[in-house]
């Protein structure tokens, strides 16, 4: 039996999971992507007008942070599955 999604959400006292981009000033700065596998770090508000490039299991694909993406998750951006299509 596998536990439900609610259950695996993080703990609201631990806080969002983020990574430390040591580049990221100069990335927005430069307009120069960011070449993360980190897919499950939280959108914080210092990432808009970031370029990421999301690894999504075989490549990369590129993400330029808004204002809306706050708050989600950088893999929901980079879809894992291609779209099925009948030959």
């Amino acid at each position: 039996m596998r536990p439900s999604a609610s259950l695996l959400t993080r703990s609201a006292w631990k806080g969002p999971y983020f990574v430390a981009f040591a580049n990221l000033r100069e990335s927005i700065a430069r307009n120069i992507p960011i070449y993360t596998q980190a897919r499950a770090c939280t959108v914080l508000p210092n990432f808009v007008g970031a370029k990421f490039m999301i690894h999504n299991g075989k490549s990369y694909n590129p993400v330029t942070i808004t204002r809306e993406m706050v708050g989600h998750k950088l893999g929901e951006f980079a879809p894992t599955r291609k779209p099925f299509t009948y030959k």
